[in-house]
């Protein structure tokens, strides 16, 4: 009965409470609420163009904001989620045009160089152009063109300074589209992509979400920057749930954690960006097209300071009515010895250094130089940084020039050997990782099968302790591409023979001598031109790969296909080995120091 009396009650309040809120005019003969919030929520729930399991959960919460009291602390949080549903793009879209000749003329005006990714992308925009037309014909016919239109999501790894982030910009330029950038650096927390749940104070949607929300579009260029940065902790793993947004068959309907309802992205043209390959995970890799960026020649970093560096710089630094120009032996000077990158990045900063020092000279109504020659770049920039590579004013023994490819582009690599008495032990200095260790110890073994043809006794390793150093210690290094020239120092600290000083060498070492193929040749090529190398000695499997060095390398640097560690030495020693060495008398150490 007393259950009854409350339940009577409460029925009669809430009836008075509906009367008095009619009254005064707060809600309608329906129930719903009039004022002027309800409306705007109403009128943005119509307009939002959203899927109709979308719009009844919106109108749902909405209902649910309707029946609270005013000073309910999760009216805030109900309309904020109000606010992110109805402000994303569930409709609206760009045209989506693909112009091939326009696309063309906008990455050949915006980006020097990088020829075959340019090619790349524009094979890309191509078969993007030819999907769209087949389903437009296909849904005249009446055909399901659903399976038609799966866009590839493109990956650019190179060095930084490249181009990657700019080229992506100039993708949606020259598709009409929005473009959104979001850096994935650092990110370990799996709610960064997928948002945080609601329950949790102060959730947030995802990334993703956010940056569709700030494109307006549902088909936006949407770059995912430094992707191969992405960390992993106890918060879930990022790059796991970024499956679901990059991959064609699942991101129809991505679910955020914060909206709760799915999303399409299938219309977004995804973009990645990243330093290296290997640190990106094996199944999100599986799902990316990878284009790579090589680095910059000298010559090519000079064309782009000449044609885009400078001009940009001249107007950013207020010089541009001053007529201050740079000739082209003070551009040559700033990129030969003021930077050391596969990039421009730095030869930008340098560029905008000696605009800042004559904008100063003429603010302060000094004289200041109208053309700038080598000499006035180094009177604005100081003394020079870097100096050419090369090891030695002369050729060395137990020193040879590897070649190496790291995040920032292609490098040259010293390495040295000494010998001295012990007991047969080998030493390997130079932070080096496992693989490159064990290339060492395969190069000692295959010295010490081979003494008789590089003239030394079957027992010379019995009295000598053997020191292998990479110079630059602080700096960790790895890979087996060192092996050759492992081998070529360690032959001449044993013979005494001289290493040619501009003979530079990369390629696999097996234990029966043969020299096997290698990857980054390109990158490794221009680090050696940049270093003023003049002959370069390759594996043999790697002549497929010589199509894609630059033509001004090719020019200036000899290459040599070796299929064995003989063809290495008979072109990285000043001479062969003399087999009349070998007698009981004969001591490599003593050889070597004569020699040196």
């Amino acid at each position: 009965q007393k259950r009854f009396e409350d339940q009577m009650k409460k029925a009669m309040l809430r009836e008075k409470k509906r009367t008095i809120e009619q009254e005064l005019g707060e809600i309608d003969e329906d129930g719903e609420m009039t004022n002027e919030e309800f409306k705007e929520y109403k009128t943005k729930i119509k307009n939002a163009g959203m899927p109709m399991d979308v719009k009844d959960r919106a109108e749902k919460e909405l209902k649910r904001l309707s029946e609270m009291s005013p000073n309910n602390p999760e009216g805030a949080y109900i309309r904020n989620y109000l606010d992110w549903i109805c402000d994303m793009p569930w409709s609206k879209a760009t045209p989506n045009n693909v112009a091939m000749n326009k696309a063309s003329k906008i990455l050949e005006n915006e980006h020097y160089g990088i020829d075959k990714a340019k090619e790349r992308i524009l094979e890309f925009l191509a078969v993007m152009k030819l999907k769209k037309e087949a389903k437009r014909s296909g849904q005249k016919k009446g055909v399901d063109g659903k399976n038609s239109v799966h866009p590839t999501i493109l990956c650019f790894i190179g060095p930084p300074g490249v181009g990657k982030t700019s080229i992506g910009r100039s993708i949606a330029k020259a598709l009409n589209r929005k473009f959104v950038r979001v850096s994935l650096g650092g990110i370990r927390d799996e709610a960064e992509i997928r948002g945080h749940r609601r329950t949790y104070v102060g959730a947030m949607p995802g990334r993703i979400i956010q940056g569709m929300k700030s494109a307006g579009t549902k088909n936006p260029v949407f770059m995912l920057d430094e992707i191969d940065k992405i960390g992993v902790d106890f918060r879930g793993d990022p790059s796991s749930a970024l499956l679901e947004a990059l991959d064609p068959e699942q991101n129809k309907e991505f679910s955020d954690h914060y909206l709760e309802v799915p999303f399409d992205l299938s219309e977004v043209m995804f973009i990645c960006t990243g330093n290296v390959l290997d640190t990106i995970p094996a199944p999100l890799r599986d799902r990316m097209e990878v284009i790579t960026f090589p680095g910059y020649t000298e010559d090519e970093k000079f064309q782009i300071a000449k044609k885009f560096l400078w001009p940009k710089q001249i107007e950013v630094q207020g010089l541009i009515k001053k007529g201050t120009q740079i000739s082209d032996s003070g551009i040559k000077e700033v990129v030969g010895s003021y930077t050391r990158e596969a990039g421009v990045r730095n030869l930008e900063r340098n560029l905008a250094s000696i605009c800042r020092k004559v904008a100063r000279l003429v603010a302060e109504g000094k004289k200041y130089p109208r053309k700038i020659e080598a000499t006035d770049v180094r009177k604005l920039l100081g003394s020079q940084r870097f100096t050419s590579q090369i090891a030695e004013k002369r050729d060395e023994i137990g020193m040879s020039t590897g070649l190496s490819v790291t995040p920032f582009g292609g490098e040259i690599l010293f390495i040295e050997v000494s010998l001295m008495p012990g007991k047969g032990r080998l030493t390997l200095t130079g932070q080096l990782g496992d693989v490159m260790k064990e290339s060492a110890k395969a190069a000692f073994t295959w010295t010490r099968s081979h003494y008789h043809e590089l003239g030394l006794r079957a027992d010379f390793a019995e009295g000598i302790d053997v020191h292998i150093h990479v110079p630059e210690g602080a700096v960790q290094k790895d890979g087996p591409s060192a092996g050759v020239a492992i081998t070529t120092a360690l032959v001449s600290a044993l013979t005494g023979i001289p290493v040619k000083r501009r003979v530079g060498m990369t390629g696999e070492v097996t234990l029966r001598g043969r020299v096997l193929e290698i990857g980054g040749l390109k990158e490794k090529s221009i680090a050696g031109h940049r270093a003023g190398l003049t002959t370069i000695v390759v594996p043999k499997d790697n002549k497929k790969d010589m199509e894609e060095i630059p033509t001004t390398v090719k020019k200036d640097i000899e290459f040599v296909f070796a299929e064995t560690v003989e063809d290495v030495l008979k072109k990285a020693l000043i001479s062969w080995p003399s087999k009349s060495k070998i007698d009981d008398k004969y001591s490599p150490i003593s050889a070597s120091l004569a020699a040196s």
